[in-house]
């Protein structure tokens, strides 16, 4: 992999289509009652700091292919409204204790309540796929609500599949264990269907979805590989999570997997009865000690040479996945994401 990203450029771009997202998105959230325990809560999220990745890769793939901003908008809101529900509840299935630099939902909320918001997100995510129907059509409107349903699946079974390998404590997982959980918990969501759900609304439905799934694929682990990495050496302030925080969950990333793979005897047996133990049972000396073990034997600098590999990967399938357009900023903005999301450091 070769090229380094415009920083400035992806941002603002990003930025850009994230604004217009969640004026979309707001338009949804109703202003009713119950407000205090459910309607102002489902505001959370969204209105924390992030990227709007999914909603960008949705609009510029849109517009990529000769649609409008407008035609994708509510695809895009749908998109990040499923993804921050999937937030609320990944932070209690987790334990985890910050979200996007701020507590989680439910370390402020409850669990009850948070749990709540998170399915009345989800029940919200559907409205604004129904209102596709009057500027896009039945046969392409039904056509998005298809993708949508085969993202949220494969999503829950990738998500079922980590946190059953934490609850039963495997610790027997290989690199193509782990990439076939993160091609479904997190790909499917987060590159692949963005891009098909853009591509098919800016073609009019015209384009083969399955034409960005090895694109979206290679993209989403890069990413997801690159986010595990920096929740052990991201700063804090910047980073948004918990640093560390996939050790104290217990979660099979690739580097824990690589560090499994790697160290032997004692070490390894002090790393397994870690794992057995309830998150509550883990204290910070232990999880110090599983991060200076994964420094030792390599398995962060191996998680990010793979991340690399992929993204290299991302950047060729994207040529064979858009080919035949014209160089428009949208175009550009999507292989500029690729780098992009390599290169950060938060």
């Amino acid at each position: 992999m070769s090229g380094s990203a415009d920083h400035a450029f992806v941002e603002r771009m990003l930025d850009e289509y994230k604004s217009l997202t969640m004026a979309t998105l707001e338009q949804y959230l109703p202003r009713t009652e119950p407000r205090a325990w459910l309607y102002d809560l489902a505001r959370a999220y969204p209105l924390r700091s992030g990227k709007g990745l999914r909603p960008g890769l949705c609009i510029a793939s849109c517009r990529a292919f000769g649609g409008t901003t407008e035609q994708a908008l509510r695809s895009a809101a749908a998109l990040e409204l499923y993804h921050n529900a999937f937030l609320v509840h990944d932070d209690i299935e987790d334990g985890s204790i910050f979200r996007r630099g701020l507590p989680t939902l439910h370390s402020e909320h409850g669990i009850g309540i948070s749990i709540n918001v998170g399915d009345a997100m989800n029940v919200l995510s559907i409205r604004p796929l129904m209102d596709n129907l009057r500027p896009l059509g039945s046969q392409l409107t039904w056509t998005v609500f298809v993708e949508i349903e085969h993202m949220v699946r494969q999503s829950v079974e990738g998500q079922a599949m980590e946190l059953g390998w934490v609850r039963d404590n495997v610790c027997d997982l290989t690199e193509a264990d782990y990439l076939r959980m993160i091609l479904k918990k997190t790909c499917w969501y987060t590159c692949i269907h963005p891009c098909r759900i853009g591509a098919l609304i800016g073609s009019g439905g015209a384009v083969r979805p399955e034409r960005f799934d090895r694109f979206g694929y290679f993209m989403g682990a890069a990413f997801q590989i690159q986010d595990d990495a920096l929740n052990l050496e991201g700063e804090h302030a910047r980073y948004g999570k918990e640093i560390g925080g996939d050790i104290w969950e217990g979660k099979r990333t690739l580097m824990l997997i690589h560090l499994l793979g790697q160290c032997s005897g004692a070490g390894r047996a002090d790393v397994v009865a870690f794992l057995a133990k309830p998150r509550k049972d883990r204290g910070p000396a232990e999880v110090r000690s599983v991060f200076e073990l994964m420094r030792e034997h390599g398995s962060i600098d191996a998680a990010k040479s793979v991340a690399r590999v992929l993204a290299g990967a991302a950047l060729r399938e994207l040529h064979m996945a858009y080919a035949g357009l014209p160089d428009t900023p949208d175009r550009q903005l999507i292989e500029q994401i690729v780098l992009y999301m390599i290169e950060r450091d938060i």
